[in-house]
């Protein structure tokens, strides 16, 4: 099962997101990553659910994903990292 099917992150966007969407988009008509690339969606800058205008930014679909592969792979070493026993290794007693 992807990880998308499992997100509340849709339920979660405000009921005027089309609207919202078309606006970055439209703003944003070129890809603020890469800058060479089309824009085809929209990326929020700083993570979370703050919509506004000033947090979101048109991108292209390969830089959205690599972006949200790479805050993905750091939230999951964070949360490996709190697993990890606190006791020392057996070998420094």
């Amino acid at each position: 099962m992807p990880a998308w099917s499992r997100s509340t992150r849709r339920q979660r966007l405000p009921r005027d997101w089309p609207a919202i969407r078309a606006r970055v988009l439209a703003r944003d008509p070129v890809c603020r990553i890469c800058g060479a690339a089309p824009s085809t969606e929209v990326d929020h800058i700083r993570r979370g659910d703050n919509h506004d205008l000033s947090n979101l930014r048109g991108v292209c679909a390969p830089c959205h994903r690599a972006k949200s592969a790479r805050e993905g792979g750091t939230a999951a070493a964070a949360r490996r990292a709190r697993r990890r026993p606190s006791e020392p290794h057996p070998g420094l007693r």
